[in-house]
């Protein structure tokens, strides 16, 4: 196994912002607590290939309802390694729990973005047996695996990443 990256919390302040984005009108005290007790992700055996990230609030997803999660977590990683994101299996398996972008990709540059390389998760109850999701924080909803990955024998990219969802086409 490699050892290639490293989870971090995202600052007091950025966290804040990204929170009482998705949850307006959260008291600034709340939102403190909330950071205080962000769990960093982890694997659950040995043998697992996939971080649990875990919910930093408890809530319900009614069947064809929405979320959008500030995780408080970052990703620093080496150079050509991606952290691909998914449900937990479980929960797809249940509920139908789908990352609203079907399948998350952080690369290794978005750490250095101006909110921090922040990951967010928005997923959906995609349930067709009326199912709701209840989650309490704590609990683990979404995994992440880092995978290496190659580029072409002619690729000449120089950009430099600043932000998030569809910064790299901008």
């Amino acid at each position: 196994m490699f050892k290639i990256a490293q989870f971090h919390k995202v600052s007091l302040e950025q966290f804040e912002k990204d929170w009482k984005d998705s949850f307006l009108g959260t008291p600034d005290e709340v939102v403190r607590k909330v950071y205080e007790e962000i769990r960093m992700p982890a694997r659950a055996t040995r043998g697992s290939a996939g971080y649990d990230f875990y919910s930093p609030l408890e809530f319900t997803l009614e069947p064809g309802k929405t979320i959008k999660i500030p995780t408080g977590i970052r990703a620093e990683m080496e150079e050509g390694w991606v952290l691909k994101l998914y449900p937990r299996s479980g929960l797809g398996f249940k509920y139908r729990l789908q990352l609203n972008n079907t399948v998350g990709i952080i690369d290794s540059d978005y750490f250095n973005s101006d909110n921090e390389g922040h990951i967010m998760a928005k997923i959906t109850n995609d349930s067709k047996e009326n199912k709701v999701l209840q989650l309490k924080a704590g609990d683990g909803f979404m995994q992440g695996i880092f995978v290496q990955f190659g580029i072409t024998v002619d690729d000449e990219a120089e950009g430099v990443r600043n932000g998030g969802f569809g910064s790299t086409s901008r």
